[in-house]
């Protein structure tokens, strides 16, 4: 009994220096201390943008069931945009987390500085075509007239105000690179904080803000991550980051942007395969109508509350290993990533119990249409049955993200989501009429043969060799 008191106090102690953000060197000591210290704020961090997304469609869903289909299909077209803002951010976190396993503090701070300025220019250019061809996009995605009418505000505010999106990715990205996960970890508190809070005055009306419906939401995230990225910005310029900006690294070094360019190509093109096939997806459910595609929406919003989390604890793999390399450590690297693919396994494995026993009552709790339930719970209980191999699927593909390999998940993301999940989807759905069912299962397949290859090449070790 003592020394399990003993444990749980020393446990309690690392949770506080996780959150509190204690300058730790994770390319030498215990492995799972170092898996432990970046995980969490990572884990929590990632919870705070999953409640979030839940608390959302949770009040956008008493608007409307158009409300909730504008969500599936806008989130469907933004997340091209996050590809690019994802790529960099995959490129930001490898070249700091290797250079400050290099103890090269001032290559982080001029890799951290042009990501930021190409993010920047990406988001103006995107913000531009958000704001004027918002009815377009929505069309274009196969909505329906009156779904346009009551959603376009949304798409326009959310596209139109990106800026703020994507710097919030791209800035967190940088801090988790460099070690400092409590402070991407706060960035989100802050952030999502503030939407759970404006989410309903805005959407509902309150005082003397008039009710904005779908738009509502959008407009609260504007401000909510506007206000993040703020936070962020004056702890990289006054903080306690590893890293600190001052005016005089604020010019374009070529060298490093070229660098930096060059990482983040595999890594846009990685998510560009990965979020247009969702893309696609979501195209074939609009044809089943607004009540199935809300239903799908749904069953997207519950399964990122436990896919968010995951995907902090890959993250963590990701710095440990871009780390652990920039210090000469590549078997170091190695056990990280399956030490830290096996805790996530255990992870998922109790999550997915959960959703394939409570899948209906859980999409019951957003909507009680009867066919959105029926669809919702049945997308829920089956990609809840791969939830082992996602686990395993999204720690490897962010190691090789990690160590600057961009290019061999690229590979495989075409693979599993081109050449198999979209031609299974179309031909189950639409060919032999099996409906949403089919593409249900071909989301399911398709992450299980990503897990299987990604394994499979990781194990070859070529990542090992990868110069940033």
């Amino acid at each position: 009994m003592r020394n399990q008191n003993i444990s749980l106090k020393k446990l309690y102690q690392y949770f506080i220096l996780s959150i509190t953000g204690k300058d730790l060197d994770f390319t030498t000591g215990s492995i799972r201390k170092a898996i432990f210290m970046l995980s969490i704020p990572m884990i929590l961090e990632m919870m705070m943008e999953s409640i979030f997304a839940i608390v959302d469609i949770a009040y956008v869903s008493k608007v409307s069931v158009n409300a909730v289909a504008t969500i599936g299909l806008t989130e469907s077209v933004v997340t091209l945009v996050y590809a690019v803002a994802i790529g960099l951010s995959m490129a930001a976190t490898a070249i700091v987390a290797r250079r400050i396993g290099e103890k090269n503090v001032h290559g982080a701070r001029e890799s951290a500085v042009q990501a930021i300025l190409l993010g920047v220019l990406v988001s103006i250019i995107v913000g531009v075509l958000g704001i004027f061809y918002s009815k377009e996009t929505l069309a274009l995605m196969g909505a329906e007239a009156d779904l346009i009418e009551e959603g376009y505000g949304y798409t326009q505010w959310l596209l139109g105000g990106n800026l703020t999106i994507l710097l919030l990715f791209l800035i967190n990205a940088i801090f988790r690179g460099a070690g400092d996960a409590s402070i991407a970890m706060w960035a989100l508190v802050l952030s999502n904080g503030l939407n759970i809070i404006l989410d309903p005055i805005f959407i509902f009306g309150w005082g003397p803000i008039p009710e904005y419906g779908v738009t509502g939401a959008a407009i609260a995230t504007n401000i909510g991550r506007g206000s993040a990225v703020l936070f962020q910005l004056s702890v990289l310029f006054w903080g306690w980051s590893r890293i600190k900006i001052g005016l005089r690294d604020i010019s374009l070094r070529l060298g490093v942007m070229f660098n930096l360019i060059k990482v983040s190509l595999g890594g846009i093109a990685q998510f560009l395969i990965g979020t247009s096939s969702w893309v696609f997806l979501m195209r074939i459910m609009s044809e089943f109508g607004s009540e199935v595609l809300a239903g799908y929406t749904i069953a997207i919003r519950v399964m990122l509350f436990t896919l968010m989390p995951s995907w902090g604890m890959s993250n963590a793999a990701a710095t440990l290993v871009g780390q652990n390399l920039g210090a000469d450590q590549p078997e170091r690297a190695e056990r990280s990533v399956w030490i830290t693919g096996k805790y996530n396994a255990y992870f998922m494995g109790a999550v997915s119990l959960v959703y394939i026993l409570f899948a209906y009552d859980i999409t019951a709790w957003f909507n009680e249409n009867p066919v959105v339930v029926e669809n919702g719970g049945l997308c829920l209980q089956i990609m809840a049955a791969g939830y082992i191999f996602y686990a395993y699927g999204m720690v490897v593909t962010q190691a090789f993200n990690g160590s600057g390999d961009t290019r061999t998940p690229t590979k495989i993301n075409l693979v599993a989501f081109w050449l198999f999940q979209l031609p299974l989807a179309y031909l189950t759905a639409i060919t032999f009429e099996i409906g949403a069912l089919g593409v249900f299962i071909a989301i399911t397949t398709a992450e299980v043969l990503l897990a299987i290859i990604s394994i499979i090449w990781f194990r070859k070790g070529n990542w090992k060799k990868v110069q940033v």
